[in-house]
Protein backbone atom coordinates (compact mmCIF):
# COMPACT_ATOMS: atom_id res chain seq x y z
CA UNK A 1 0.00 0.00 0.00
CA UNK A 2 1.14 3.75 -0.83
CA UNK A 3 2.08 6.46 1.07
CA UNK A 4 -1.07 9.21 1.08
CA UNK A 5 1.90 12.08 0.45
CA UNK A 6 3.01 9.72 -2.25
CA UNK A 7 0.07 9.28 -4.24
CA UNK A 8 -1.02 13.01 -3.60
CA UNK A 9 2.28 13.82 -5.20
CA UNK A 10 2.15 11.59 -8.02
CA UNK A 11 -1.47 13.32 -9.01
CA UNK A 12 -0.37 16.87 -8.85
CA UNK A 13 2.89 16.41 -10.72
CA UNK A 14 1.54 17.99 -14.07
CA UNK A 15 -0.02 20.45 -12.61
CA UNK A 16 0.62 24.21 -11.96
CA UNK A 17 3.54 26.45 -13.77
CA UNK A 18 5.69 26.51 -11.15
CA UNK A 19 7.28 24.05 -8.56
CA UNK A 20 8.96 25.17 -5.42
CA UNK A 21 10.61 22.42 -3.28
CA UNK A 22 10.78 21.50 0.63
CA UNK A 23 13.70 23.55 2.00
CA UNK A 24 13.50 26.00 -0.91
CA UNK A 25 12.51 29.57 -0.38
CA UNK A 26 11.01 32.29 -3.33
CA UNK A 27 11.25 35.87 -3.10
CA UNK A 28 8.86 37.75 -5.54
CA UNK A 29 7.94 41.41 -6.23
CA UNK A 30 5.94 41.98 -9.05
CA UNK A 31 5.90 45.19 -11.23
CA UNK A 32 1.85 45.07 -11.68
CA UNK A 33 -0.65 43.53 -9.29
CA UNK A 34 -0.09 39.83 -9.28
CA UNK A 35 -2.46 36.63 -8.69
CA UNK A 36 -0.80 33.48 -6.43
CA UNK A 37 -2.92 30.41 -7.14
CA UNK A 38 -1.69 27.55 -5.40
CA UNK A 39 -2.92 23.66 -6.88
CA UNK A 40 -1.31 21.17 -4.79
CA UNK A 41 1.01 21.25 -1.50
CA UNK A 42 0.63 24.29 1.18
CA UNK A 43 2.91 27.43 1.47
CA UNK A 44 3.51 30.17 4.12
CA UNK A 45 3.54 33.81 2.59
CA UNK A 46 4.94 36.61 3.90
CA UNK A 47 3.56 39.98 2.70
CA UNK A 48 5.37 43.28 3.03
CA UNK A 49 4.70 46.93 2.17
CA UNK A 50 4.55 49.33 0.42
CA UNK A 51 1.16 48.46 0.78
CA UNK A 52 -2.04 51.01 1.35
CA UNK A 53 -4.49 48.35 2.09
CA UNK A 54 -5.49 47.26 5.78
CA UNK A 55 -2.67 46.88 7.87
CA UNK A 56 -3.97 43.35 8.13
CA UNK A 57 -3.90 42.30 4.95
CA UNK A 58 0.44 42.80 5.45
CA UNK A 59 2.13 39.53 7.12
CA UNK A 60 1.63 35.83 7.34
CA UNK A 61 -0.39 33.39 5.23
CA UNK A 62 -0.86 30.17 5.29
CA UNK A 63 -2.16 28.65 1.62
CA UNK A 64 -3.02 25.79 0.13
CA UNK A 65 -4.85 24.02 -2.71
CA UNK A 66 -7.23 25.74 -4.45
CA UNK A 67 -6.20 29.09 -2.22
CA UNK A 68 -5.50 32.47 -4.25
CA UNK A 69 -4.05 35.41 -2.98
CA UNK A 70 -3.96 38.90 -5.13
CA UNK A 71 -0.19 40.33 -4.43
CA UNK A 72 -0.33 43.99 -4.99
CA UNK A 73 2.33 45.93 -7.50
CA UNK A 74 5.22 46.79 -5.32
CA UNK A 75 4.89 44.35 -2.18
CA UNK A 76 7.19 41.93 -1.14
CA UNK A 77 6.17 38.30 -1.51
CA UNK A 78 8.28 35.44 0.51
CA UNK A 79 6.99 32.56 -0.15
CA UNK A 80 7.97 28.93 1.45
CA UNK A 81 7.04 25.58 1.43
CA UNK A 82 5.23 23.71 4.51
CA UNK A 83 6.18 20.15 3.69
CA UNK A 84 4.38 17.35 6.38
CA UNK A 85 7.01 14.97 7.65
CA UNK A 86 7.74 12.26 5.14
CA UNK A 87 6.18 13.97 2.07
CA UNK A 88 9.37 15.54 -0.41
CA UNK A 89 7.38 16.62 -3.24
CA UNK A 90 6.99 20.35 -3.96
CA UNK A 91 4.43 22.88 -4.20
CA UNK A 92 2.60 23.68 -7.20
CA UNK A 93 1.16 27.11 -8.06
CA UNK A 94 0.77 29.05 -10.83
CA UNK A 95 2.18 32.96 -10.72
CA UNK A 96 0.10 35.31 -13.21
CA UNK A 97 -0.80 39.06 -13.96
CA UNK A 98 -4.12 40.10 -12.16
CA UNK A 99 -5.14 41.16 -15.75
CA UNK A 100 -4.27 38.04 -17.59
CA UNK A 101 -5.62 35.94 -14.81
CA UNK A 102 -9.21 37.28 -14.78
CA UNK A 103 -11.86 34.96 -15.86
CA UNK A 104 -13.59 35.83 -19.13
CA UNK A 105 -17.19 36.96 -19.21
CA UNK A 106 -20.09 34.89 -20.21
CA UNK A 107 -20.16 36.79 -23.27
CA UNK A 108 -16.77 36.29 -24.15
CA UNK A 109 -16.92 32.74 -23.56
CA UNK A 110 -20.64 31.49 -25.18
CA UNK A 111 -20.80 34.38 -27.79
CA UNK A 112 -17.28 35.93 -28.63
CA UNK A 113 -15.15 32.50 -28.72
CA UNK A 114 -17.21 30.59 -30.67
CA UNK A 115 -17.67 33.34 -33.52
CA UNK A 116 -14.12 33.51 -33.62
CA UNK A 117 -13.57 30.14 -33.84
CA UNK A 118 -16.73 29.92 -37.01
CA UNK A 119 -14.75 32.70 -38.39
CA UNK A 120 -11.68 30.81 -38.77
CA UNK A 121 -13.51 27.49 -39.32
CA UNK A 122 -15.39 29.59 -42.79
CA UNK A 123 -11.80 30.83 -43.65
CA UNK A 124 -10.31 27.66 -43.96
CA UNK A 125 -12.89 26.58 -46.00
CA UNK A 126 -13.00 29.03 -48.06
CA UNK A 127 -8.89 28.29 -48.77
CA UNK A 128 -9.92 24.32 -48.99
CA UNK A 129 -12.64 25.88 -51.47
CA UNK A 130 -9.98 27.49 -53.79
CA UNK A 131 -7.43 25.32 -54.09
CA UNK A 132 -10.14 22.75 -55.30
CA UNK A 133 -11.25 24.99 -58.05
CA UNK A 134 -7.59 25.93 -58.88
CA UNK A 135 -6.87 21.82 -59.06
CA UNK A 136 -9.93 21.88 -61.46
CA UNK A 137 -9.19 24.25 -63.54
CA UNK A 138 -5.47 22.95 -64.13
CA UNK A 139 -6.74 19.83 -65.49
CA UNK A 140 -9.81 21.51 -67.64
CA UNK A 141 -8.20 20.54 -70.88
CA UNK A 142 -8.76 16.66 -69.96
CA UNK A 143 -11.95 17.20 -68.77
CA UNK A 144 -13.34 19.04 -71.92
CA UNK A 145 -11.65 17.96 -74.32
CA UNK A 146 -11.95 14.05 -73.37
CA UNK A 147 -10.24 11.25 -75.74
CA UNK A 148 -11.32 13.59 -79.17
CA UNK A 149 -8.46 16.57 -78.20
CA UNK A 150 -6.47 17.87 -80.92
CA UNK A 151 -2.93 16.81 -80.52
CA UNK A 152 -0.17 19.21 -80.88
CA UNK A 153 2.56 18.79 -83.48
CA UNK A 154 4.50 17.44 -81.20
CA UNK A 155 2.51 14.73 -79.92
CA UNK A 156 1.46 13.81 -83.19
CA UNK A 157 5.04 12.90 -84.24
CA UNK A 158 5.40 10.09 -81.53
CA UNK A 159 2.51 7.65 -82.67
Amino acid sequence: MSHPAASLSARCAAIGSWRLHPGHAMSLRPKKTAVLRIFCGQVWVTLGGPYQGAPNDLGDRFLGPGDVLAVPAGARMVMEPIAAPGDSGPVHFDWSDASVSAAPSRFAREVAAPAKELGAALGRAGWALSRVLRGLLGYSEFLVAGRGRVLSPLESLRS
